[in-house]
């Protein structure tokens, strides 16, 4: 049996029936990532023996015939989240050594339900990125062409998942974070509503739009991980106390009679001919299925860009100032507390954190609040207000999640805009807090394309219901890179 060509649901029903157990599967996940990651680099820290006792652990479980979905199911972790006696470094200099004290409040509602936590994933720097690039450690690669980037900032976990190392991630999304890289690596990923998932032991990059979310193969994985991480948290006053659905049981395969709206501003000039046509198709699949294909309209998407990058850098400069050597993390010394502050900073973020504190920091300072923070907030509910009134035309909205396919290692690092403009689908989403899954619709040039369904606020159901219906008819999610492999005995003698 190949293991890790299961899906979660699959590999849940093979060890709730002992076909096999969870520290075979535990093990055939480190084999995997000895074999790949090698090549990927998906992962920062990898905790072989914690993973194995863990599995121990549910297998002890299962026994006992107390087996959760997600009961001795192996998965990676981004490295923004807080997980109790490990590093987290939100793949920076600044972090490289701390250790969390405590857990996410989703890491711990993982480890209630059992499930394997194999290690931390590589990450752009403070989640500030759309390839992965920014790491401070090592550059992720895309598993369907290790010349090319996975998508960012959840690089590592998107993958992780699509090269086999791991069934399912978790992965945080600001402006495009699971959705961009789950498209551009060819596996589903979903950013659920703001405040559906608890964000106490995130390491926050912008408070009004973080929010954590999961990778799988499938929608089915994808729900089946939000059952598992949603809900309300005393720990954060921005978990919503909306009803958590059985998402899993929605999945019937029937989208008769769904209305899905299809926004034009969302087939943008500059967008690849190739994922037009892959995006256009998977719609046409929608038809099929008996959904009712509106043509509908989101006026202020353009302002989208510039509304995200002055509201999140501006949160980001807010956020940042914490990091100033004093309390944890990086410490340089110097001359006095400011010359120490000014090093600290200096050396333990990178050029596009730097960047990012600098634009938020002019965006919040005296005299320019009301002319770019203000204003950007102003039109931000402007466009919240757009996807409220589609909403009452549709129940699902569909398009594209990257205008591009992955694009090759450096392509864009030395353009700052061409890089940002990679996220311009997912943007508009992020700014309303609404839910979105990315899901693979077809290959472009050889690499995956996504479509991107979104949804009305705290309605994940409908999304994914209308993306396993999708799945059930097509067999893209079904696809794999073929990734060279190291020997075990190669990885230790490269050690």
């Amino acid at each position: 049996m190949d293991f890790l060509n299961l899906t979660i649901a699959d590999a849940h029903e093979v060890l709730r029936t002992r076909e096999v157990s969870a520290v075979e599967l535990t093990e055939a996940a480190l084999e995997r990532i000895i074999a790949v990651d090698n090549n990927v680099k998906a992962f920062l820290d990898i905790d072989d023996e914690g993973a194995l006792e863990q599995a121990r652990a549910a297998d002890e479980r299962i026994a006992h015939r107390q087996a959760r979905p997600l009961t001795g199911i192996p998965l990676g972790i981004k490295d923004v989240l807080c997980m109790r006696g490990t590093t987290t470094t939100c793949g920076s200099r600044m972090l490289e050594e701390w250790v969390a004290p405590y857990d996410a409040t989703a890491i711990a509602k993982l480890k209630a339900e059992n499930a394997v936590l194999v290690g931390k994933t590589n990450m752009d720097e403070f989640a500030m990125g759309s390839s992965t690039e920014n790491s401070a450690f090592v550059m992720t690669r895309n598993p369907w062409d290790v010349t090319r980037v996975p998508g960012g900032s959840s690089g590592g976990s998107a993958a992780a998942v699509a090269a086999g190392e791991v069934l399912g991630s978790l992965g945080t999304d600001t402006g495009g974070s699971v959705r961009q890289p789950a498209a551009l690596c060819g596996v589903t990923g979903l950013k659920p509503t703001y405040g559906r998932v608890s964000r106490y032991g995130l390491v926050a990059f912008a408070s009004s739009l973080d929010q954590i979310g999961p990778f799988g193969r499938t929608a089915r994985d994808c729900a089946l991980l939000l059952e598992a991480i949603a809900g309300a948290d005393i720990n954060d006053s921005t978990a919503a106390r909306e009803p958590i659905s059985h998402y899993s049981a929605m999945l019937d395969g029937n989208i008769k009679g769904l209305r899905v709206g299809v926004p034009r501003e969302y087939f943008v000039e500059g967008m690849e001919p190739g994922v037009e046509a892959a995006v256009r198709e998977a719609i046409d699949a929608l038809r099929d299925l008996g959904a009712e294909i509106v043509d509908v309209s989101l006026p202020h998407t353009s302002y989208a860009l510039p509304v995200y990058y002055i509201v999140a850098p501006a949160e980001a400069s807010a956020n940042l100032a914490r990091f100033n050597g004093v309390r944890y993390g990086l410490h340089v010394e110097g001359e006095n507390v400011i010359d120490e502050m000014e090093l600290t900073r200096g050396q333990g973020f990178g050029a596009e954190v730097r960047r990012r504190i600098m634009l938020g920091t002019y965006a919040l300072s005296a005299g320019y609040y009301d002319a770019y923070y203000k204003r950007a907030q102003q039109v931000r509910t402007l466009i919240r207000r757009d996807f409220q009134q589609v909403f009452e035309q549709v129940d699902v909205l569909a398009a594209g999640t990257s205008p591009t396919i992955a694009f090759e290692i450096g392509a864009k690092t030395d353009d700052p805009l061409a890089m940002y403009l990679t996220d311009v689908l997912t943007l508009s989403p992020s700014l309303a807090g609404v839910p979105g899954l990315a899901l693979p619709c077809g290959f472009s040039a050889g690499m995956p394309v996504g479509l991107q369904l979104i949804g009305r606020p705290f309605d994940e159901g409908t999304i994914l219901r209308a993306g396993d219906a999708y799945q059930r008819i097509t067999d893209w999610h079904l696809r794999r890179p073929e990734l060279p492999t190291t020997s075990s005995t190669e990885a230790n003698d490269d050690e």
